[in-house]
Protein backbone atom coordinates (compact mmCIF):
# COMPACT_ATOMS: atom_id res chain seq x y z
CA UNK A 1 0.00 0.00 0.00
CA UNK A 2 1.19 3.50 -0.73
CA UNK A 3 2.31 5.72 2.70
CA UNK A 4 0.58 8.73 2.74
CA UNK A 5 2.06 10.11 5.33
CA UNK A 6 3.51 12.46 2.64
CA UNK A 7 0.72 13.53 1.14
CA UNK A 8 -1.15 16.76 1.31
CA UNK A 9 -4.28 16.42 3.88
CA UNK A 10 -6.23 18.10 0.27
CA UNK A 11 -4.93 15.69 -2.31
CA UNK A 12 -4.25 12.32 -0.22
CA UNK A 13 -4.52 9.60 -3.16
CA UNK A 14 -7.58 7.46 -2.35
CA UNK A 15 -6.65 3.76 -1.85
CA UNK A 16 -9.28 2.23 -4.17
CA UNK A 17 -6.45 -0.85 -4.94
CA UNK A 18 -5.65 -3.85 -2.47
CA UNK A 19 -1.87 -4.36 -2.81
CA UNK A 20 -2.60 -7.61 -4.14
CA UNK A 21 -4.40 -6.45 -7.03
CA UNK A 22 -1.53 -4.45 -8.33
CA UNK A 23 1.06 -7.38 -7.32
CA UNK A 24 -1.40 -9.32 -9.98
CA UNK A 25 -0.90 -6.74 -12.79
CA UNK A 26 2.59 -6.82 -11.97
CA UNK A 27 2.86 -10.55 -12.06
CA UNK A 28 1.59 -11.08 -15.60
CA UNK A 29 4.26 -7.98 -16.65
CA UNK A 30 6.84 -10.31 -15.45
CA UNK A 31 5.11 -12.99 -17.33
CA UNK A 32 5.39 -11.85 -20.32
CA UNK A 33 8.72 -10.21 -20.04
CA UNK A 34 10.10 -13.82 -19.51
CA UNK A 35 8.18 -16.09 -21.91
CA UNK A 36 6.60 -13.07 -24.82
CA UNK A 37 9.59 -10.11 -25.11
CA UNK A 38 12.01 -12.12 -27.20
CA UNK A 39 9.94 -13.69 -30.05
CA UNK A 40 11.37 -13.43 -33.31
CA UNK A 41 9.91 -14.44 -36.46
CA UNK A 42 10.92 -15.65 -39.65
CA UNK A 43 11.20 -12.98 -41.78
CA UNK A 44 9.51 -14.93 -44.75
CA UNK A 45 6.48 -15.63 -42.56
CA UNK A 46 6.65 -11.63 -41.54
CA UNK A 47 6.27 -10.98 -45.05
CA UNK A 48 3.47 -12.77 -46.06
CA UNK A 49 1.63 -11.44 -42.98
CA UNK A 50 2.11 -8.08 -43.97
CA UNK A 51 0.78 -8.90 -47.70
CA UNK A 52 -2.47 -10.61 -45.64
CA UNK A 53 -3.25 -7.74 -44.38
CA UNK A 54 -2.68 -5.09 -46.46
CA UNK A 55 -5.34 -6.90 -48.68
CA UNK A 56 -7.80 -7.79 -46.22
CA UNK A 57 -7.59 -4.03 -45.36
CA UNK A 58 -8.30 -3.08 -49.06
CA UNK A 59 -11.14 -6.09 -49.16
CA UNK A 60 -12.66 -5.01 -45.91
CA UNK A 61 -12.27 -0.78 -46.95
CA UNK A 62 -10.61 -1.11 -43.64
CA UNK A 63 -8.31 1.54 -42.14
CA UNK A 64 -5.29 0.83 -39.63
CA UNK A 65 -4.51 3.07 -36.70
CA UNK A 66 -1.79 2.19 -34.23
CA UNK A 67 -0.81 3.61 -30.95
CA UNK A 68 3.38 4.75 -30.39
CA UNK A 69 3.94 1.76 -28.07
CA UNK A 70 3.17 -0.86 -30.41
CA UNK A 71 5.77 -3.04 -32.62
CA UNK A 72 7.29 -1.33 -35.11
CA UNK A 73 6.57 -3.76 -37.76
CA UNK A 74 3.05 -2.29 -36.69
CA UNK A 75 3.37 1.03 -37.11
CA UNK A 76 5.14 0.32 -41.01
CA UNK A 77 2.55 -1.36 -41.33
CA UNK A 78 -0.36 1.83 -40.30
CA UNK A 79 2.14 4.08 -42.57
CA UNK A 80 2.37 1.80 -45.67
CA UNK A 81 -1.57 1.44 -45.71
CA UNK A 82 -2.37 4.65 -45.15
CA UNK A 83 -3.30 5.11 -41.55
CA UNK A 84 -1.76 6.40 -39.07
CA UNK A 85 0.42 6.01 -36.04
CA UNK A 86 -0.26 8.64 -32.95
CA UNK A 87 -1.39 8.78 -29.74
CA UNK A 88 -4.91 7.55 -28.91
CA UNK A 89 -7.20 10.26 -29.05
CA UNK A 90 -5.56 10.91 -32.11
CA UNK A 91 -5.52 7.61 -33.33
CA UNK A 92 -9.78 8.58 -32.64
CA UNK A 93 -9.96 11.39 -34.64
CA UNK A 94 -8.09 9.74 -37.05
CA UNK A 95 -10.62 6.85 -37.56
CA UNK A 96 -13.29 9.85 -37.35
CA UNK A 97 -12.51 11.35 -40.52
CA UNK A 98 -11.35 8.30 -42.40
CA UNK A 99 -13.85 7.34 -45.34
CA UNK A 100 -13.21 3.58 -44.12
CA UNK A 101 -16.05 2.27 -42.41
CA UNK A 102 -14.27 -0.31 -40.77
CA UNK A 103 -11.54 0.89 -37.87
CA UNK A 104 -8.66 -1.63 -37.17
CA UNK A 105 -7.29 -0.10 -33.69
CA UNK A 106 -3.74 -1.94 -32.77
CA UNK A 107 -3.59 -0.41 -29.27
CA UNK A 108 -5.35 -1.25 -26.23
CA UNK A 109 -8.83 -1.83 -24.91
CA UNK A 110 -9.83 1.82 -24.18
CA UNK A 111 -8.41 3.27 -27.40
CA UNK A 112 -10.68 1.08 -29.55
CA UNK A 113 -13.93 2.50 -26.95
CA UNK A 114 -12.42 5.73 -27.92
CA UNK A 115 -12.60 5.71 -31.13
CA UNK A 116 -15.93 4.07 -31.33
CA UNK A 117 -17.24 6.84 -28.87
CA UNK A 118 -16.13 9.58 -31.62
CA UNK A 119 -17.41 7.28 -34.64
CA UNK A 120 -20.34 5.25 -33.49
CA UNK A 121 -21.28 4.27 -36.94
CA UNK A 122 -18.18 2.33 -38.08
CA UNK A 123 -17.34 -0.80 -36.62
CA UNK A 124 -14.26 -0.79 -34.38
CA UNK A 125 -12.09 -4.34 -34.30
CA UNK A 126 -9.13 -4.89 -32.86
CA UNK A 127 -6.46 -7.77 -32.85
CA UNK A 128 -7.35 -8.96 -29.34
CA UNK A 129 -9.71 -7.33 -26.93
CA UNK A 130 -7.31 -8.99 -24.09
CA UNK A 131 -5.04 -5.93 -25.05
CA UNK A 132 -5.82 -3.79 -21.64
CA UNK A 133 -4.17 -1.27 -19.44
CA UNK A 134 -3.33 -1.24 -15.60
CA UNK A 135 -4.70 2.26 -15.54
CA UNK A 136 -7.89 0.85 -16.92
CA UNK A 137 -7.81 -2.40 -14.60
CA UNK A 138 -7.20 -0.04 -11.56
CA UNK A 139 -10.28 2.28 -12.36
CA UNK A 140 -13.46 0.12 -12.34
CA UNK A 141 -16.57 2.31 -12.98
CA UNK A 142 -18.47 1.21 -10.36
CA UNK A 143 -15.94 1.63 -7.25
CA UNK A 144 -14.93 5.27 -9.09
CA UNK A 145 -18.65 6.17 -9.57
CA UNK A 146 -18.86 5.05 -5.52
CA UNK A 147 -15.93 7.51 -4.84
CA UNK A 148 -16.92 10.44 -6.92
CA UNK A 149 -20.90 10.19 -5.16
CA UNK A 150 -18.63 10.65 -1.77
CA UNK A 151 -17.03 14.50 -2.74
CA UNK A 152 -20.28 16.22 -5.22
CA UNK A 153 -18.72 19.45 -4.56
CA UNK A 154 -15.57 18.02 -6.71
CA UNK A 155 -14.75 18.52 -10.63
CA UNK A 156 -14.09 14.69 -12.33
CA UNK A 157 -11.50 14.74 -14.79
CA UNK A 158 -10.49 11.75 -15.87
CA UNK A 159 -6.98 10.93 -18.30
CA UNK A 160 -8.09 9.53 -21.68
CA UNK A 161 -6.36 5.84 -20.49
CA UNK A 162 -10.05 4.82 -19.05
CA UNK A 163 -12.80 2.81 -19.83
CA UNK A 164 -15.87 3.96 -21.66
CA UNK A 165 -17.82 3.69 -18.16
CA UNK A 166 -15.41 6.11 -16.18
CA UNK A 167 -15.48 8.56 -19.26
CA UNK A 168 -19.08 8.71 -18.85
CA UNK A 169 -18.83 9.19 -15.43
CA UNK A 170 -17.03 12.43 -15.76
CA UNK A 171 -17.06 15.92 -16.16
CA UNK A 172 -14.03 16.70 -17.73
CA UNK A 173 -11.50 14.30 -19.84
CA UNK A 174 -7.95 15.35 -20.22
CA UNK A 175 -5.04 13.94 -22.20
CA UNK A 176 -1.52 14.57 -20.60
CA UNK A 177 -0.73 17.14 -23.18
CA UNK A 178 -3.60 19.02 -21.51
CA UNK A 179 -4.04 17.98 -18.02
CA UNK A 180 -2.12 21.47 -16.63
CA UNK A 181 -4.33 23.54 -18.41
CA UNK A 182 -7.17 22.48 -17.22
CA UNK A 183 -6.74 21.48 -13.97
CA UNK A 184 -5.35 25.56 -14.09
CA UNK A 185 -8.73 26.52 -15.45
CA UNK A 186 -10.35 24.66 -12.50
CA UNK A 187 -8.23 25.74 -10.06
CA UNK A 188 -9.22 29.33 -11.08
CA UNK A 189 -12.29 29.06 -11.23
CA UNK A 190 -12.18 27.77 -7.80
CA UNK A 191 -13.47 24.23 -8.07
CA UNK A 192 -11.71 21.24 -6.42
CA UNK A 193 -10.48 17.75 -8.16
CA UNK A 194 -11.10 14.21 -8.25
CA UNK A 195 -8.38 12.93 -10.28
CA UNK A 196 -7.91 9.34 -12.04
CA UNK A 197 -6.36 7.38 -12.23
CA UNK A 198 -3.03 8.13 -12.54
CA UNK A 199 -1.39 8.60 -9.25
CA UNK A 200 1.71 9.89 -10.45
CA UNK A 201 -0.02 12.02 -13.36
CA UNK A 202 -1.98 13.19 -10.92
CA UNK A 203 0.80 14.37 -8.45
CA UNK A 204 2.86 16.22 -11.24
CA UNK A 205 -0.52 18.03 -12.24
CA UNK A 206 -0.97 19.28 -8.51
CA UNK A 207 2.49 19.76 -7.89
CA UNK A 208 2.64 21.87 -10.86
CA UNK A 209 -0.78 23.70 -10.55
CA UNK A 210 -1.07 23.86 -7.02
CA UNK A 211 -4.61 22.36 -7.59
CA UNK A 212 -6.66 21.23 -4.53
CA UNK A 213 -6.79 17.36 -6.54
CA UNK A 214 -8.03 14.40 -4.58
CA UNK A 215 -6.02 11.13 -6.46
CA UNK A 216 -7.38 8.27 -7.28
CA UNK A 217 -4.95 4.81 -6.65
CA UNK A 218 -3.98 3.67 -10.18
CA UNK A 219 -0.62 3.63 -11.89
CA UNK A 220 1.03 2.62 -15.48
CA UNK A 221 2.68 -1.13 -14.71
CA UNK A 222 5.25 0.37 -17.31
CA UNK A 223 6.22 4.12 -16.15
CA UNK A 224 5.95 3.46 -12.41
CA UNK A 225 9.09 0.91 -13.20
CA UNK A 226 11.35 3.85 -14.39
CA UNK A 227 14.17 3.90 -11.67
CA UNK A 228 15.74 7.73 -10.91
CA UNK A 229 19.44 5.68 -9.82
CA UNK A 230 19.35 4.20 -13.29
CA UNK A 231 19.19 7.53 -14.72
CA UNK A 232 21.50 9.77 -12.89
CA UNK A 233 24.28 6.85 -13.18
CA UNK A 234 23.04 7.05 -17.25
CA UNK A 235 23.63 10.46 -16.83
CA UNK A 236 27.38 9.83 -15.58
CA UNK A 237 28.02 7.86 -18.84
CA UNK A 238 26.09 10.27 -21.56
CA UNK A 239 26.40 13.59 -19.88
CA UNK A 240 25.13 15.39 -22.50
CA UNK A 241 22.50 13.55 -23.32
CA UNK A 242 18.94 15.58 -22.36
CA UNK A 243 16.00 13.25 -19.97
CA UNK A 244 12.69 12.96 -21.67
CA UNK A 245 9.87 11.68 -19.94
CA UNK A 246 6.15 11.00 -19.55
CA UNK A 247 4.45 12.16 -16.97
CA UNK A 248 3.40 9.03 -15.94
CA UNK A 249 6.72 8.10 -14.59
CA UNK A 250 7.25 8.87 -10.47
CA UNK A 251 7.89 12.15 -9.34
CA UNK A 252 11.84 10.96 -8.39
CA UNK A 253 12.32 10.74 -12.34
CA UNK A 254 10.45 13.71 -13.48
CA UNK A 255 12.84 15.35 -11.17
CA UNK A 256 15.90 14.82 -12.95
CA UNK A 257 13.61 15.40 -16.63
CA UNK A 258 15.17 18.02 -19.31
CA UNK A 259 11.62 17.86 -20.77
CA UNK A 260 7.80 16.39 -19.29
CA UNK A 261 5.57 15.82 -21.63
CA UNK A 262 3.20 13.13 -23.58
CA UNK A 263 4.09 10.79 -26.55
CA UNK A 264 3.81 13.63 -28.98
CA UNK A 265 5.49 16.17 -26.70
CA UNK A 266 8.55 14.42 -26.29
CA UNK A 267 8.66 13.29 -30.01
CA UNK A 268 8.38 17.33 -31.02
CA UNK A 269 11.39 17.97 -28.01
CA UNK A 270 13.62 15.53 -29.45
CA UNK A 271 13.74 17.57 -33.01
CA UNK A 272 13.78 20.86 -31.64
CA UNK A 273 16.01 20.59 -28.60
CA UNK A 274 19.99 20.56 -29.58
CA UNK A 275 21.26 17.95 -27.83
CA UNK A 276 22.15 14.73 -29.40
CA UNK A 277 21.43 11.83 -27.46
CA UNK A 278 18.59 11.46 -25.33
CA UNK A 279 17.35 9.30 -22.27
CA UNK A 280 13.41 8.03 -23.13
CA UNK A 281 11.44 7.47 -19.79
CA UNK A 282 8.82 5.87 -21.41
CA UNK A 283 7.44 3.28 -23.88
CA UNK A 284 10.12 1.71 -26.04
CA UNK A 285 7.32 1.24 -28.69
CA UNK A 286 8.18 4.93 -29.09
CA UNK A 287 11.50 4.71 -30.63
CA UNK A 288 10.30 4.10 -34.00
CA UNK A 289 8.80 7.26 -34.61
CA UNK A 290 11.76 8.87 -32.34
CA UNK A 291 13.89 7.71 -34.92
CA UNK A 292 12.39 8.23 -37.91
CA UNK A 293 11.64 11.74 -36.87
CA UNK A 294 14.75 12.55 -35.70
CA UNK A 295 17.32 10.05 -37.40
CA UNK A 296 20.26 12.16 -36.80
CA UNK A 297 19.98 11.57 -32.60
CA UNK A 298 20.55 8.49 -30.38
CA UNK A 299 17.81 7.57 -27.70
CA UNK A 300 18.93 5.45 -24.78
CA UNK A 301 15.84 3.60 -22.90
CA UNK A 302 15.58 4.53 -19.39
CA UNK A 303 16.36 1.83 -17.28
CA UNK A 304 13.89 0.15 -15.01
CA UNK A 305 15.82 -2.64 -13.29
CA UNK A 306 17.94 -3.33 -10.91
CA UNK A 307 20.86 -5.01 -9.99
CA UNK A 308 20.86 -8.50 -11.38
CA UNK A 309 18.09 -8.27 -13.73
CA UNK A 310 17.62 -9.83 -16.77
CA UNK A 311 17.05 -6.60 -18.57
CA UNK A 312 18.83 -3.26 -18.50
CA UNK A 313 15.19 -2.22 -19.15
CA UNK A 314 12.28 -3.67 -19.53
CA UNK A 315 9.94 -0.84 -20.63
CA UNK A 316 7.34 -2.62 -22.84
CA UNK A 317 4.08 -2.83 -22.18
CA UNK A 318 2.70 -6.63 -22.33
CA UNK A 319 -0.17 -5.76 -23.45
CA UNK A 320 0.48 -3.65 -26.57
CA UNK A 321 2.71 -6.23 -27.35
CA UNK A 322 -0.65 -8.83 -28.00
CA UNK A 323 -1.10 -6.18 -31.25
CA UNK A 324 1.34 -8.90 -33.20
CA UNK A 325 1.05 -9.84 -37.02
CA UNK A 326 -0.40 -13.01 -36.45
CA UNK A 327 -3.61 -11.39 -34.26
CA UNK A 328 -3.61 -8.51 -36.67
CA UNK A 329 -4.00 -10.91 -39.73
CA UNK A 330 -6.51 -12.72 -38.38
CA UNK A 331 -8.31 -9.57 -37.31
CA UNK A 332 -11.42 -9.89 -39.84
CA UNK A 333 -11.81 -13.52 -39.06
CA UNK A 334 -12.49 -13.06 -35.19
CA UNK A 335 -15.75 -12.94 -33.88
CA UNK A 336 -14.56 -11.96 -30.57
CA UNK A 337 -12.94 -9.03 -30.76
CA UNK A 338 -14.95 -6.07 -32.03
CA UNK A 339 -15.44 -3.05 -30.13
CA UNK A 340 -18.89 -2.16 -28.28
CA UNK A 341 -20.28 0.79 -26.17
CA UNK A 342 -23.70 1.05 -25.20
CA UNK A 343 -24.99 4.32 -27.31
CA UNK A 344 -26.38 5.78 -23.49
CA UNK A 345 -22.66 5.35 -22.21
CA UNK A 346 -21.00 6.43 -25.10
CA UNK A 347 -23.62 9.62 -25.54
CA UNK A 348 -22.35 10.19 -21.91
CA UNK A 349 -18.68 9.82 -22.55
CA UNK A 350 -18.84 12.07 -25.25
CA UNK A 351 -19.67 15.28 -23.21
CA UNK A 352 -16.59 15.38 -20.91
CA UNK A 353 -14.70 14.96 -23.98
CA UNK A 354 -16.40 17.55 -25.87
CA UNK A 355 -15.71 19.26 -23.21
CA UNK A 356 -12.28 19.14 -23.83
CA UNK A 357 -12.10 19.37 -27.22
CA UNK A 358 -13.81 22.61 -26.92
CA UNK A 359 -11.53 23.93 -24.38
CA UNK A 360 -8.64 23.17 -26.51
CA UNK A 361 -9.92 25.38 -29.76
CA UNK A 362 -10.84 28.12 -27.64
CA UNK A 363 -7.07 28.06 -26.08
CA UNK A 364 -6.08 27.20 -29.12
CA UNK A 365 -4.03 23.76 -28.14
CA UNK A 366 -3.17 20.89 -29.42
CA UNK A 367 -4.70 17.86 -28.14
CA UNK A 368 -2.35 15.24 -28.44
CA UNK A 369 -0.29 12.71 -26.33
CA UNK A 370 -2.60 10.64 -23.62
CA UNK A 371 -0.55 7.22 -23.51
Amino acid sequence: MIDLSDFDPLSKTYMSIASDKLEIIRQQVQYHLDHEALRHMDPAREEALREQVKASLVRENAVLVAHYYTAPAIQSLAEETGGCVSDSLEMARFGHDHPAQTLVVAGVKFMGETAKILTPEKRVLMPTLEATCSLDLGCPADEFSAFCDEHPERQVVVYANTSAAVKARADWVVTSSIALDVAEFLADQGQKIIWAPDRHLGDYVRRQTGADILIWDGACIVHEEFKARGIADLKRVYPDAAVLAHPESPASVLELADRVGSTTQIIRAAMEMENHQFIVATDQGIFYKLQQQAPDKEFIIAPTAGNGAACRSCANCPWMAMNDLEALAGVFERGDNEIFVEPQVGERAMVPLRRMLDFAAGMRLQVKGNA
